[in-house]
């Protein structure tokens, strides 16, 4: 179940900082949403599979951990992302 290459070029053009920004942790957070959000809707209709649920909670604590990252080099721009993205509720 991985991203579409559509999907990520869509996602790659919105969050890049520069033109062959691939890497920076503004790409990495809208590639790892977008991840999330589909095993989120995979396991709502196969809730065993447990090895998708482990992926899963793997992603969110790398997440979990560059939003952290995000928050300790700049605030404003933490809070930016997180209302961008729609995490954090």
């Amino acid at each position: 179940m991985a991203l579409l290459q559509e999907r990520k070029q869509e996602l790659l053009a919105e969050y890049q900082k520069h033109e062959t920004d691939t890497g920076s942790s503004d790409v990495q957070l809208a590639l790892l949403t977008e991840r999330i959000t589909q095993l989120t809707n995979h396991l709502k209709v196969h809730p065993k599979d447990f090895s998708s649920r482990r992926s899963l909670l793997k992603l969110i604590g790398q997440r979990k951990r560059l939003l952290a990252y995000i928050r300790r080099e700049n605030q404003a721009h933490y809070r930016e992302m997180i209302k961008r993205l729609g995490v954090r509720g």
